[in-house]
């Protein structure tokens, strides 16, 4: 699979996103509820944020992808979390996983590495430091910030999505994705990224919201980060600066195109 059947692919996706307007089942965390929601209609999804351990298994009953992400992890949130996998996978929704922070406390590494033995996860998106932490591999994060990533995120992404039998990526200036045999490079995006909280939580709520109409997880994830990316570029020539790039992000993303993101998505075939 070349760059040009990737783009190709990644418009059909994305027009499928807003033909079907999925089900994004999101169980996250406090800080980032808003803008994960508006990220997922922005890019033609539904978004549902539902996290009682007494409803999440019938929600998954409706829908498309389910988004795990323990940033403000609790005993009961993680156990919702387990149930709601357990259930997607029963259905074979897909569930994709941001192991927020992990590296920083044991608690929050041995909780998403439980994730990753007791869940079948078709996608795991984190920084470089909490991919190295959670592989392996090394890398330090300090509250939800990596402050030491990984020497050679392509080497790392490819074994960890090895060793976890899904796709991995990390996420930072050149996107790295892997399912452990295809490696694929992703260029788009913009420094103002880096300045707001919560673009990482929305990058990975993109990535549910593709994996709902495509199944190849790999091919879904690039399309997702080369879509955010490419949103990311145009917001930044209308801001003025970290506030308004968010408001313009949204506009960004909403207005986009299939056929502009196979005409801007920078991806390369590693």
């Amino acid at each position: 699979m070349q760059g040009e059947e990737i783009r190709s692919r990644a418009a059909a996706a994305f027009a499928l996103i807003r033909e079907r307007r999925p089900l994004i089942h999101q169980i996250t965390n406090y800080v980032v509820m808003n803008q994960t929601a508006n990220i997922t209609l922005m890019v033609g999804a539904s978004p549902v944020m539902a996290h009682a351990k007494e409803e999440v298994a019938d929600m998954i009953g409706f829908a498309g992808a389910l988004v795990l992400n323990p940033g403000t992890l609790e005993p009961d949130w993680v156990e919702a979390m387990l149930i709601a996998g357990r259930k997607a996978n029963e259905l074979g929704v897909p569930i994709v996983l941001d192991p927020v922070g992990a590296g920083a406390t044991p608690y929050r590494t041995e909780t998403n590495l439980a994730f990753l033995r007791e869940l079948d996860i078709a996608v795991v998106r984190g920084n470089s430091g909490e991919i190295g932490a959670l592989s392996g591999a090394g890398g330090q994060v300090i509250g939800v910030d990596s402050v030491t990533g990984v020497a050679d995120p392509a080497a790392v992404t490819v074994a960890a999505a090895a060793g976890w039998s899904s796709v991995a990526a990390i996420t930072g200036a050149r996107d790295v994705i892997s399912n452990g045999e295809r490696t694929v490079g992703v260029d788009n995006g913009h420094i103002w990224l880096t300045t707001l909280t919560g673009t990482g939580c929305m990058a990975t709520a993109m990535i549910g919201s593709f994996a709902a109409v495509e199944e190849d997880h790999l091919v879904a994830t690039v399309s997702a980060l080369a879509c955010y990316g490419l949103a990311s570029e145009k917001a930044a020539e209308e801001a003025k600066g970290p506030g308004t790039f968010k408001a313009a992000l949204y506009d960004s993303l909403y207005h986009l195109t299939p056929e502009d993101l196979e005409a801007g998505a920078r991806v390369e075939v590693l």
